[in-house]
């Protein structure tokens, strides 16, 4: 009987464990919901500016595309960020005007990026960046150098609370 319960016995049916999910650990694949929407997570891009890094990833559902970022500073903070359309170009300029809205240049850089996804053409990138905040606290542009096209988003701030992550794979 030895023989037969290491060959056929013992084994329990485990469902794998999978890794809780966070905004900082999302997966290619993952699903994200937002503002009632299911999205699926089809691109991440790790941005890291000398020991900081930070997060971006691309949320598909049907035609629609969003960004969303996650960052962990003093506390998790977290964006929403579609891209719009924007004549911009570098050198970045000190204010930029969308939408009736004067935003402000905050911050001015350069990241090495790392894709994942739709986004895996991207690995070993420097990219020149800035971001804007406009006088309304919760609305922000950002504005990325990919090679010499400039693409600018426009965000805001959300909570935790307001997205949900299920995670597809371990």
């Amino acid at each position: 009987m030895g023989i037969f319960s290491k060959l056929f016995g013992n084994k329990q049916n485990k469902t794998p464990d999978i890794e809780e999910r966070t905004p900082l650990n999302i997966r290619i694949g993952d699903i994200v919901t937002f503002d009632l929407v299911d999205y699926e997570v089809v691109g991440k891009i790790t941005y890291r500016d000398g020991s900081y890094e930070w997060y971006a990833y691309q949320l598909l559902e049907g035609d629609k595309s969003i960004w969303l970022s996650a960052e962990m500073d003093d506390a998790l903070e977290l964006g929403v960020y579609e891209k719009v359309n924007l004549p911009v170009s570098r050198p970045f300029p000190k204010t930029i005007d969308y939408e009736g809205t004067t935003f402000h240049k905050d911050e001015e850089g350069e990241a090495r990026v790392r894709g994942e996804g739709r986004s895996s053409n991207l690995s070993g990138d420097v990219l020149p960046y800035a971001d804007y905040l406009s006088e309304e606290e919760n609305a922000y542009l950002s504005a990325e150098a990919w090679g010499s096209e400039v693409e600018v988003s426009h965000g805001r701030d959300i909570e935790s609370y307001e997205i949900k992550i299920i995670a597809a794979s371990k």
